[in-house]
Protein backbone atom coordinates (compact mmCIF):
# COMPACT_ATOMS: atom_id res chain seq x y z
CA UNK A 1 0.00 0.00 0.00
CA UNK A 2 1.28 3.07 -1.24
CA UNK A 3 0.04 6.01 0.77
CA UNK A 4 0.09 9.82 -0.23
CA UNK A 5 2.22 12.13 1.93
CA UNK A 6 0.13 15.34 2.35
CA UNK A 7 -3.25 16.97 3.43
CA UNK A 8 -3.65 18.35 0.10
CA UNK A 9 -3.27 14.47 -1.89
CA UNK A 10 -5.97 13.14 0.74
CA UNK A 11 -8.54 16.24 -0.24
CA UNK A 12 -8.02 15.19 -3.82
CA UNK A 13 -8.94 11.70 -2.86
CA UNK A 14 -11.72 13.16 -0.78
CA UNK A 15 -13.24 14.62 -3.55
CA UNK A 16 -13.14 12.11 -5.77
CA UNK A 17 -14.94 9.54 -3.47
CA UNK A 18 -18.73 8.14 -4.15
CA UNK A 19 -20.20 8.14 -0.65
CA UNK A 20 -23.06 4.95 -0.06
CA UNK A 21 -25.81 6.36 0.31
CA UNK A 22 -28.57 2.78 1.02
CA UNK A 23 -29.07 -0.22 2.46
CA UNK A 24 -27.11 -3.50 1.04
CA UNK A 25 -29.49 -6.12 1.14
CA UNK A 26 -28.93 -9.65 -0.78
CA UNK A 27 -26.17 -8.47 -2.97
CA UNK A 28 -27.67 -5.05 -4.12
CA UNK A 29 -28.39 -1.24 -2.89
CA UNK A 30 -31.48 -0.06 -1.58
CA UNK A 31 -33.37 2.92 -0.46
CA UNK A 32 -35.07 2.37 3.00
CA UNK A 33 -38.26 0.81 2.96
CA UNK A 34 -39.76 4.29 4.53
CA UNK A 35 -38.07 6.35 2.08
CA UNK A 36 -36.57 8.09 5.00
CA UNK A 37 -32.65 9.19 4.78
CA UNK A 38 -30.16 10.86 7.20
CA UNK A 39 -27.32 13.06 7.28
CA UNK A 40 -23.94 11.95 7.31
CA UNK A 41 -21.37 14.79 8.71
CA UNK A 42 -17.90 15.33 9.13
CA UNK A 43 -17.70 16.05 12.77
CA UNK A 44 -14.14 17.60 11.78
CA UNK A 45 -15.79 20.31 9.84
CA UNK A 46 -19.61 20.07 10.01
CA UNK A 47 -19.95 19.76 6.57
CA UNK A 48 -22.47 17.16 5.04
CA UNK A 49 -21.13 14.23 3.17
CA UNK A 50 -24.40 13.24 1.91
CA UNK A 51 -27.73 11.25 3.17
CA UNK A 52 -27.73 7.37 4.09
CA UNK A 53 -30.72 5.18 3.96
CA UNK A 54 -32.73 4.91 7.36
CA UNK A 55 -33.08 1.37 7.75
CA UNK A 56 -35.86 0.05 10.23
CA UNK A 57 -37.72 -2.88 11.26
CA UNK A 58 -39.02 -3.19 7.82
CA UNK A 59 -35.49 -3.34 6.28
CA UNK A 60 -34.26 -5.84 9.05
CA UNK A 61 -37.17 -8.26 8.18
CA UNK A 62 -35.62 -7.83 4.29
CA UNK A 63 -32.07 -7.98 5.54
CA UNK A 64 -33.04 -11.44 7.20
CA UNK A 65 -35.11 -12.79 5.01
CA UNK A 66 -32.52 -12.69 2.50
CA UNK A 67 -29.62 -14.47 5.62
CA UNK A 68 -32.24 -16.85 6.26
CA UNK A 69 -32.77 -17.95 2.41
CA UNK A 70 -28.67 -17.86 1.60
CA UNK A 71 -28.02 -19.68 4.94
CA UNK A 72 -30.56 -22.57 4.42
CA UNK A 73 -29.85 -22.93 0.22
CA UNK A 74 -25.99 -23.68 1.54
CA UNK A 75 -24.32 -22.09 -1.06
CA UNK A 76 -22.01 -20.64 2.00
CA UNK A 77 -22.75 -22.14 5.24
CA UNK A 78 -22.50 -25.78 3.25
CA UNK A 79 -19.79 -24.83 1.02
CA UNK A 80 -16.77 -26.83 1.43
CA UNK A 81 -14.39 -24.74 4.17
CA UNK A 82 -11.59 -24.10 1.14
CA UNK A 83 -14.24 -22.46 -0.75
CA UNK A 84 -15.21 -19.78 1.90
CA UNK A 85 -11.45 -20.07 2.48
CA UNK A 86 -10.76 -18.47 -0.93
CA UNK A 87 -13.57 -15.96 -0.92
CA UNK A 88 -12.11 -14.53 2.11
CA UNK A 89 -8.82 -14.15 1.32
CA UNK A 90 -9.86 -12.15 -2.17
CA UNK A 91 -11.94 -10.04 0.04
CA UNK A 92 -8.62 -9.18 2.13
CA UNK A 93 -6.84 -8.14 -0.82
CA UNK A 94 -9.29 -6.51 -1.80
CA UNK A 95 -9.15 -4.48 1.16
CA UNK A 96 -5.77 -4.18 0.98
CA UNK A 97 -6.36 -2.82 -2.54
CA UNK A 98 -9.04 -0.07 -1.70
CA UNK A 99 -7.35 0.77 1.41
CA UNK A 100 -6.43 4.20 0.81
CA UNK A 101 -10.06 5.03 -0.33
CA UNK A 102 -11.69 3.22 2.71
CA UNK A 103 -9.03 5.42 5.10
CA UNK A 104 -10.02 8.44 3.92
CA UNK A 105 -13.73 7.49 3.73
CA UNK A 106 -13.78 6.81 7.21
CA UNK A 107 -11.48 9.91 8.26
CA UNK A 108 -14.49 12.30 6.74
CA UNK A 109 -16.68 9.64 8.57
CA UNK A 110 -15.44 9.63 11.92
CA UNK A 111 -13.21 12.09 12.35
CA UNK A 112 -10.21 9.47 13.05
CA UNK A 113 -6.67 10.94 11.86
CA UNK A 114 -5.71 9.42 8.37
CA UNK A 115 -2.68 7.96 9.82
CA UNK A 116 -4.52 5.39 12.03
CA UNK A 117 -7.58 4.91 9.32
CA UNK A 118 -4.57 3.88 7.08
CA UNK A 119 -2.77 1.41 9.49
CA UNK A 120 -6.58 0.01 10.71
CA UNK A 121 -7.94 -0.55 7.33
CA UNK A 122 -4.50 -1.06 5.46
CA UNK A 123 -3.22 -3.77 7.78
CA UNK A 124 -5.16 -4.61 10.60
CA UNK A 125 -8.63 -5.17 8.60
CA UNK A 126 -7.28 -7.76 5.86
CA UNK A 127 -5.05 -9.31 8.62
CA UNK A 128 -8.45 -10.29 10.21
CA UNK A 129 -10.19 -11.69 6.93
CA UNK A 130 -6.87 -13.29 5.93
CA UNK A 131 -6.41 -15.12 9.32
CA UNK A 132 -10.11 -16.02 9.72
CA UNK A 133 -10.15 -17.37 5.97
CA UNK A 134 -6.93 -19.52 7.21
CA UNK A 135 -9.15 -20.84 10.27
CA UNK A 136 -11.50 -22.12 8.29
CA UNK A 137 -10.06 -24.93 7.35
CA UNK A 138 -8.39 -25.84 10.47
CA UNK A 139 -11.01 -26.26 12.82
CA UNK A 140 -11.92 -30.28 13.93
CA UNK A 141 -14.69 -31.47 15.76
CA UNK A 142 -14.09 -34.62 18.19
CA UNK A 143 -15.02 -38.57 18.19
CA UNK A 144 -16.13 -39.48 22.08
CA UNK A 145 -14.78 -42.69 23.86
CA UNK A 146 -17.51 -45.14 23.48
CA UNK A 147 -17.74 -48.88 23.19
CA UNK A 148 -17.22 -50.76 19.93
CA UNK A 149 -20.82 -51.11 18.90
CA UNK A 150 -21.12 -47.14 18.90
CA UNK A 151 -19.71 -43.98 17.34
CA UNK A 152 -20.29 -40.74 19.08
CA UNK A 153 -19.21 -37.85 17.17
CA UNK A 154 -18.99 -34.17 18.52
CA UNK A 155 -19.17 -31.70 14.95
CA UNK A 156 -19.47 -27.93 14.92
CA UNK A 157 -21.93 -25.82 12.67
CA UNK A 158 -22.75 -22.54 12.02
CA UNK A 159 -25.49 -21.02 14.05
CA UNK A 160 -27.43 -19.64 11.25
CA UNK A 161 -27.92 -16.00 10.99
CA UNK A 162 -26.08 -13.92 13.21
CA UNK A 163 -26.86 -9.16 14.13
CA UNK A 164 -23.58 -7.64 14.16
CA UNK A 165 -24.20 -4.40 15.88
CA UNK A 166 -21.17 -2.09 15.54
CA UNK A 167 -19.59 1.01 17.48
CA UNK A 168 -18.25 4.49 15.85
CA UNK A 169 -14.90 4.24 17.25
CA UNK A 170 -13.43 1.87 14.91
CA UNK A 171 -15.97 1.28 12.28
CA UNK A 172 -14.30 -0.91 9.75
CA UNK A 173 -11.88 -3.27 12.12
CA UNK A 174 -15.13 -3.67 13.81
CA UNK A 175 -16.61 -4.94 11.59
CA UNK A 176 -13.83 -7.34 10.39
CA UNK A 177 -13.67 -8.41 14.07
CA UNK A 178 -17.10 -9.73 13.86
CA UNK A 179 -17.54 -10.51 10.34
CA UNK A 180 -14.04 -12.55 9.62
CA UNK A 181 -15.06 -15.30 12.25
CA UNK A 182 -18.98 -15.32 11.41
CA UNK A 183 -18.38 -15.59 7.44
CA UNK A 184 -15.39 -18.27 8.45
CA UNK A 185 -17.99 -20.44 10.52
CA UNK A 186 -20.49 -20.54 7.39
CA UNK A 187 -22.52 -18.40 9.17
CA UNK A 188 -25.38 -15.30 7.35
CA UNK A 189 -25.07 -11.97 8.42
CA UNK A 190 -27.05 -8.47 9.30
CA UNK A 191 -24.61 -5.91 10.41
CA UNK A 192 -25.40 -3.02 11.73
CA UNK A 193 -23.32 0.13 11.32
CA UNK A 194 -23.27 2.92 14.09
CA UNK A 195 -25.30 5.86 12.57
CA UNK A 196 -22.39 7.97 13.02
CA UNK A 197 -19.91 6.04 11.01
CA UNK A 198 -21.72 4.13 8.12
CA UNK A 199 -19.86 4.33 4.84
CA UNK A 200 -17.30 2.10 4.94
CA UNK A 201 -19.25 -0.60 6.33
CA UNK A 202 -21.81 -0.32 3.35
CA UNK A 203 -18.33 -0.26 1.05
CA UNK A 204 -17.17 -3.22 2.57
CA UNK A 205 -20.23 -5.12 1.60
CA UNK A 206 -19.97 -4.54 -2.05
CA UNK A 207 -16.16 -5.18 -1.97
CA UNK A 208 -17.79 -8.50 -0.81
CA UNK A 209 -19.64 -9.14 -3.11
CA UNK A 210 -16.87 -8.85 -5.37
CA UNK A 211 -15.13 -11.21 -3.66
CA UNK A 212 -17.37 -13.65 -4.47
CA UNK A 213 -19.78 -13.82 -1.26
CA UNK A 214 -23.03 -15.09 -2.19
CA UNK A 215 -25.66 -12.50 -2.44
CA UNK A 216 -27.47 -12.27 0.78
CA UNK A 217 -24.48 -13.89 2.79
CA UNK A 218 -23.80 -10.39 4.51
CA UNK A 219 -26.67 -7.46 4.47
CA UNK A 220 -26.27 -3.84 5.74
CA UNK A 221 -28.63 -2.18 7.47
CA UNK A 222 -27.88 1.56 8.38
CA UNK A 223 -29.84 2.98 10.68
CA UNK A 224 -30.20 4.16 14.54
CA UNK A 225 -30.45 2.10 17.86
CA UNK A 226 -34.03 2.52 18.60
CA UNK A 227 -35.00 1.44 15.32
CA UNK A 228 -32.55 -0.82 13.07
CA UNK A 229 -30.28 -1.63 16.11
CA UNK A 230 -33.26 -2.82 18.24
CA UNK A 231 -35.31 -4.53 15.15
CA UNK A 232 -32.37 -6.82 15.32
CA UNK A 233 -32.16 -7.58 18.88
CA UNK A 234 -35.71 -8.60 18.66
CA UNK A 235 -35.74 -10.56 15.56
CA UNK A 236 -37.19 -13.87 16.18
CA UNK A 237 -35.24 -14.86 12.91
CA UNK A 238 -31.78 -13.57 14.07
CA UNK A 239 -30.05 -16.88 16.26
CA UNK A 240 -26.88 -15.14 17.81
CA UNK A 241 -26.49 -11.15 18.20
CA UNK A 242 -22.99 -9.89 18.52
CA UNK A 243 -22.65 -6.07 19.43
CA UNK A 244 -19.71 -3.71 20.77
CA UNK A 245 -20.72 -0.07 22.24
CA UNK A 246 -21.81 1.25 25.51
CA UNK A 247 -22.61 -0.99 28.75
CA UNK A 248 -26.20 0.96 28.81
CA UNK A 249 -26.71 -0.10 25.42
CA UNK A 250 -25.71 -3.90 25.92
CA UNK A 251 -27.84 -4.33 28.43
CA UNK A 252 -30.87 -3.50 26.26
CA UNK A 253 -29.79 -6.34 23.71
CA UNK A 254 -30.37 -8.62 27.03
CA UNK A 255 -33.44 -7.12 27.52
CA UNK A 256 -34.52 -7.82 23.81
CA UNK A 257 -33.18 -11.62 23.49
CA UNK A 258 -34.78 -12.07 26.70
CA UNK A 259 -38.60 -10.66 25.13
CA UNK A 260 -38.16 -12.32 21.86
CA UNK A 261 -36.19 -16.23 20.77
CA UNK A 262 -33.81 -15.86 23.70
CA UNK A 263 -31.02 -15.61 21.27
CA UNK A 264 -27.61 -15.44 22.43
CA UNK A 265 -25.84 -12.08 22.81
CA UNK A 266 -22.14 -11.40 22.80
CA UNK A 267 -21.07 -8.08 24.52
CA UNK A 268 -18.07 -6.09 24.73
CA UNK A 269 -19.07 -2.78 26.09
CA UNK A 270 -17.46 -0.07 28.02
CA UNK A 271 -14.48 0.06 30.50
CA UNK A 272 -12.09 2.18 33.21
CA UNK A 273 -9.06 0.31 32.43
CA UNK A 274 -6.24 1.44 34.88
CA UNK A 275 -2.63 2.44 33.81
CA UNK A 276 -0.20 1.30 37.05
CA UNK A 277 2.98 2.19 37.40
CA UNK A 278 5.16 0.75 40.39
CA UNK A 279 8.12 2.97 42.32
CA UNK A 280 10.70 0.28 40.00
CA UNK A 281 9.43 1.10 36.49
CA UNK A 282 11.96 2.79 34.53
CA UNK A 283 10.04 6.48 33.57
CA UNK A 284 11.47 6.10 30.11
CA UNK A 285 10.21 6.87 26.80
CA UNK A 286 8.28 4.25 26.11
CA UNK A 287 6.61 4.23 29.42
CA UNK A 288 5.36 7.33 28.90
CA UNK A 289 4.80 6.53 25.09
CA UNK A 290 2.34 4.19 26.56
CA UNK A 291 0.93 6.01 28.76
CA UNK A 292 0.10 8.96 25.59
CA UNK A 293 -0.85 5.79 23.96
CA UNK A 294 -3.53 4.60 26.23
CA UNK A 295 -4.96 7.86 27.27
CA UNK A 296 -5.62 9.73 23.67
CA UNK A 297 -4.88 7.13 21.12
CA UNK A 298 -8.21 7.66 18.76
CA UNK A 299 -9.08 10.98 21.13
CA UNK A 300 -9.69 8.57 23.79
CA UNK A 301 -12.27 7.18 22.03
CA UNK A 302 -11.43 3.69 22.92
CA UNK A 303 -13.34 1.45 25.36
CA UNK A 304 -9.80 0.16 26.60
CA UNK A 305 -8.40 3.37 27.31
CA UNK A 306 -6.13 3.78 29.87
CA UNK A 307 -7.34 7.20 31.68
CA UNK A 308 -7.02 5.81 35.44
CA UNK A 309 -3.41 6.47 35.98
CA UNK A 310 -2.23 5.07 39.09
CA UNK A 311 1.57 6.15 39.61
CA UNK A 312 3.62 5.07 42.66
CA UNK A 313 4.05 8.71 44.68
CA UNK A 314 7.49 7.79 44.30
CA UNK A 315 7.64 8.46 40.61
CA UNK A 316 4.77 10.35 40.00
CA UNK A 317 6.54 13.99 39.88
CA UNK A 318 9.00 12.24 37.19
CA UNK A 319 6.00 11.19 35.29
CA UNK A 320 3.99 13.90 35.40
CA UNK A 321 6.59 16.05 33.81
CA UNK A 322 7.49 13.92 31.39
CA UNK A 323 3.82 13.21 30.27
CA UNK A 324 3.26 16.88 30.15
CA UNK A 325 5.74 17.65 27.74
CA UNK A 326 4.07 14.99 25.69
CA UNK A 327 0.89 15.82 25.85
CA UNK A 328 1.44 19.56 24.99
CA UNK A 329 3.53 18.36 21.92
CA UNK A 330 0.29 16.63 20.65
CA UNK A 331 -1.03 18.19 17.53
CA UNK A 332 -4.91 18.53 17.27
CA UNK A 333 -5.92 19.15 14.07
CA UNK A 334 -7.11 18.44 10.48
CA UNK A 335 -7.79 14.38 10.17
CA UNK A 336 -6.89 14.38 6.96
CA UNK A 337 -3.27 15.47 7.63
CA UNK A 338 -0.82 12.91 8.31
CA UNK A 339 1.20 15.07 11.06
CA UNK A 340 -1.74 15.12 12.87
CA UNK A 341 -2.43 13.31 16.39
CA UNK A 342 -5.50 14.18 17.51
CA UNK A 343 -8.40 14.10 14.97
CA UNK A 344 -12.31 15.16 16.59
CA UNK A 345 -14.52 13.58 18.66
CA UNK A 346 -17.35 11.57 16.65
CA UNK A 347 -19.83 14.28 16.81
CA UNK A 348 -20.82 17.42 18.39
CA UNK A 349 -23.03 15.35 20.96
CA UNK A 350 -19.99 13.39 22.24
CA UNK A 351 -17.76 16.69 22.21
CA UNK A 352 -20.06 18.20 24.37
CA UNK A 353 -20.40 15.19 26.33
CA UNK A 354 -16.34 14.75 26.91
CA UNK A 355 -16.20 18.40 27.95
CA UNK A 356 -18.91 18.04 30.73
CA UNK A 357 -16.94 15.75 32.07
CA UNK A 358 -13.74 17.77 32.07
CA UNK A 359 -15.95 20.18 34.08
CA UNK A 360 -16.90 17.67 36.54
CA UNK A 361 -12.85 16.49 37.42
CA UNK A 362 -12.18 20.67 37.69
CA UNK A 363 -15.46 20.99 39.80
CA UNK A 364 -14.80 17.82 41.98
CA UNK A 365 -11.59 19.11 42.79
CA UNK A 366 -9.16 17.56 40.42
CA UNK A 367 -6.30 19.80 39.24
CA UNK A 368 -6.00 20.52 35.79
CA UNK A 369 -2.48 20.59 34.22
CA UNK A 370 -3.13 20.98 30.63
CA UNK A 371 -5.92 21.00 27.94
CA UNK A 372 -9.37 21.27 29.40
CA UNK A 373 -11.52 22.59 26.41
CA UNK A 374 -12.62 22.46 22.97
CA UNK A 375 -9.39 23.07 20.92
CA UNK A 376 -9.55 27.11 19.97
CA UNK A 377 -9.79 27.82 16.11
CA UNK A 378 -10.67 24.32 14.88
CA UNK A 379 -14.83 24.28 13.19
CA UNK A 380 -15.18 20.96 14.20
CA UNK A 381 -15.87 18.40 17.46
CA UNK A 382 -12.60 18.76 18.99
CA UNK A 383 -11.59 18.99 22.36
CA UNK A 384 -7.89 19.38 23.68
CA UNK A 385 -5.79 16.46 25.26
CA UNK A 386 -6.55 17.31 29.14
CA UNK A 387 -4.38 16.25 31.66
CA UNK A 388 -5.46 16.34 35.26
CA UNK A 389 -3.58 15.19 39.09
CA UNK A 390 -5.37 14.61 42.20
CA UNK A 391 -7.72 12.60 40.86
CA UNK A 392 -9.21 10.74 43.49
CA UNK A 393 -10.74 6.78 43.27
CA UNK A 394 -14.38 8.84 44.47
CA UNK A 395 -14.32 11.42 41.83
CA UNK A 396 -16.94 10.71 37.96
CA UNK A 397 -13.68 11.35 36.45
CA UNK A 398 -12.00 7.87 38.02
CA UNK A 399 -15.05 6.13 37.92
CA UNK A 400 -17.35 6.84 34.34
CA UNK A 401 -16.00 6.14 31.34
CA UNK A 402 -15.73 9.38 29.43
CA UNK A 403 -14.59 8.30 26.07
CA UNK A 404 -12.79 11.49 25.42
CA UNK A 405 -8.74 12.63 25.52
CA UNK A 406 -9.06 12.82 29.38
CA UNK A 407 -5.49 11.75 31.30
CA UNK A 408 -6.26 11.18 35.31
CA UNK A 409 -3.67 10.67 37.52
CA UNK A 410 -4.18 8.86 41.01
CA UNK A 411 -1.36 8.91 43.33
CA UNK A 412 -0.35 5.15 45.14
CA UNK A 413 1.68 4.00 48.06
CA UNK A 414 2.93 0.78 46.91
CA UNK A 415 1.90 -1.85 45.25
CA UNK A 416 -1.20 -2.96 47.56
CA UNK A 417 -2.59 0.15 47.16
CA UNK A 418 -2.30 0.41 43.38
CA UNK A 419 -3.94 -2.84 43.36
CA UNK A 420 -6.99 -1.39 45.38
CA UNK A 421 -7.37 1.40 43.19
CA UNK A 422 -7.24 -0.26 40.38
CA UNK A 423 -9.84 -3.24 41.65
CA UNK A 424 -12.25 -0.21 42.72
CA UNK A 425 -14.38 0.08 39.33
CA UNK A 426 -17.45 -1.78 37.77
CA UNK A 427 -15.64 -2.57 34.64
CA UNK A 428 -13.09 -5.25 33.88
CA UNK A 429 -11.91 -4.76 30.32
CA UNK A 430 -8.49 -3.58 30.30
CA UNK A 431 -5.29 -3.16 32.46
CA UNK A 432 -1.56 -2.22 32.06
CA UNK A 433 1.26 -2.73 34.60
CA UNK A 434 4.55 -0.87 34.43
CA UNK A 435 7.20 -2.37 36.74
CA UNK A 436 10.72 -3.88 36.42
CA UNK A 437 9.85 -6.92 38.89
CA UNK A 438 7.75 -10.10 37.13
CA UNK A 439 7.01 -11.36 40.64
CA UNK A 440 4.97 -7.89 40.79
CA UNK A 441 3.69 -8.33 37.52
CA UNK A 442 2.18 -11.42 37.77
CA UNK A 443 0.74 -10.51 41.12
CA UNK A 444 -0.87 -7.89 40.22
CA UNK A 445 -2.13 -9.37 36.74
CA UNK A 446 -3.80 -12.30 38.73
CA UNK A 447 -6.04 -10.03 40.88
CA UNK A 448 -7.19 -7.55 38.29
CA UNK A 449 -10.33 -8.85 37.36
CA UNK A 450 -10.63 -7.92 33.50
CA UNK A 451 -9.98 -9.66 30.33
CA UNK A 452 -6.65 -8.35 29.15
CA UNK A 453 -3.72 -7.47 31.44
CA UNK A 454 -0.64 -5.85 29.47
CA UNK A 455 2.38 -5.58 31.34
CA UNK A 456 5.30 -2.94 29.67
CA UNK A 457 3.64 -2.11 27.49
CA UNK A 458 -0.21 -0.59 26.53
CA UNK A 459 -1.73 -3.37 23.88
CA UNK A 460 -4.97 -4.70 23.76
CA UNK A 461 -3.15 -7.83 22.01
CA UNK A 462 -3.80 -9.09 18.23
CA UNK A 463 -6.09 -11.05 16.02
CA UNK A 464 -4.65 -14.36 17.60
CA UNK A 465 -5.41 -13.34 21.09
CA UNK A 466 -9.06 -12.68 22.34
CA UNK A 467 -10.13 -9.80 23.61
CA UNK A 468 -13.68 -8.76 25.74
CA UNK A 469 -14.13 -8.02 29.51
CA UNK A 470 -15.49 -9.17 33.08
CA UNK A 471 -17.99 -7.71 35.00
CA UNK A 472 -19.96 -4.90 33.28
CA UNK A 473 -17.26 -4.68 30.43
CA UNK A 474 -18.62 -7.89 28.33
CA UNK A 475 -20.31 -11.17 28.47
CA UNK A 476 -18.45 -14.37 27.98
CA UNK A 477 -18.67 -14.21 24.38
CA UNK A 478 -14.67 -13.14 23.11
CA UNK A 479 -13.67 -11.22 19.82
CA UNK A 480 -10.35 -11.93 18.37
CA UNK A 481 -8.54 -15.58 18.55
CA UNK A 482 -9.96 -18.69 17.67
CA UNK A 483 -12.52 -17.71 20.90
CA UNK A 484 -14.62 -15.47 18.40
CA UNK A 485 -15.45 -18.11 16.52
CA UNK A 486 -17.11 -20.03 18.83
CA UNK A 487 -19.84 -17.58 19.41
CA UNK A 488 -21.00 -18.25 15.86
CA UNK A 489 -21.07 -22.13 16.03
CA UNK A 490 -23.06 -24.16 17.88
CA UNK A 491 -22.31 -27.86 19.38
CA UNK A 492 -23.92 -31.21 17.64
CA UNK A 493 -23.57 -34.67 19.04
CA UNK A 494 -24.26 -37.71 16.42
CA UNK A 495 -24.71 -40.80 18.01
CA UNK A 496 -24.88 -43.82 16.04
CA UNK A 497 -25.40 -47.24 16.62
CA UNK A 498 -23.72 -50.25 15.13
CA UNK A 499 -25.42 -53.34 14.04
Amino acid sequence: MTSPSSAADYRVIAGRLAFPSKAYIDGGWHEAASGKVFENINPATGAVLGTVAHGDAADVDKAVAAARRSFEDGAWSRAAPEERKAVLLRLADLVRAHAVELAVMESLDSGKTIKDCLNEIGHEVPTFFQWYAELADKSFGKVAPTGEKTVAMIVKEPVGVVGLVLPWNFPLLMAAWKLAPALAAGCSAVLKPAEQTPLTALRLAELATEAGLPAGVLNVVPGFGETAGQAIGRHNDIDVVSFTGSTEVGAYFLKYASESNLKPVGLEMGGKSPFIVLEDADIDDALIASAINAAFWNGGQNCSANMRQIIDLKVKDTFLHRVLEKTRALVVGDPLDPGTDLGSMVSAEHQSRVLSYIEAGKSEGARLLAGGGASAGLPGCFVDPTVFDGVTPAMRVAREEIFGPVLGVIGANGVDEALKIARDTDYGLHATIFTRDIDKAFHLAKRLPCGTVAVNGFTEGNVTTPFGGYKRSGSLARDNGTEAVEQYLQTKTIWVSLR
